[in-house]
């Protein structure tokens, strides 16, 4: 008489406990992600924020279509750089959450090279006045430093972050 001893289906098999600490350390690389670097990332997405502002309100005044006395006194056409924003000097002064002109993001800062928060520009998109030659906007997290540069002719580029 040959005895057999039953087959026990009880717990996980090798192959299901591998998939599952597989599928554990893909959520926790996701995760971990999201949190670790924030900082750096909040820097070069910003960059890329500065750079589309700069050149709407570029846009703006190249399409007024109106001499430069007449925008005095039309903040829509001067760009504005203080510590915590970048945008039209209307939309950063009044921070209207219903315009796209302006960008201000939390644990960034802004800053402009020449040393004037403000930057005109003509008809064909050049800077004026003081900012003739081209200004640099830096912009700091606490981890990283990323520029965006418009040159004397008006092209907006983005600079190196470190």
């Amino acid at each position: 008489m040959k005895i057999s001893l039953p087959h026990s289906s009880k717990g996980f098999t090798m192959i299901e406990l591998i998939v599952v600490i597989i599928l554990l350390g893909i959520v926790a690389a996701v995760a971990t992600s999201r949190y670790i670097g924030r900082d750096s990332f909040s820097a070069i997405a910003t960059q890329d924020q500065v750079i589309s502002v700069i050149r709407q309100v570029q846009l703006n005044r190249m399409q007024s279509n109106v001499d430069l006395g007449a925008t005095t006194g039309n903040t829509n056409f001067t760009l504005l750089v203080q510590s915590d924003c970048v945008g039209s000097q209307s939309s950063c002064i009044n921070r209207d959450e219903g315009r796209s002109d302006w960008v201000s993001v939390d644990n960034v800062t802004f800053s402009i090279s020449p040393n004037n928060s403000t930057v005109n520009f003509d008809l064909l998109g050049n800077p004026i006045d003081g900012a003739i030659n081209g200004v640099t906007i830096t912009i700091r997290s606490s981890a990283s430093t990323c520029l965006v540069e418009v040159n004397e002719q008006g092209y907006v580029s983005a600079g190196v972050c470190s």
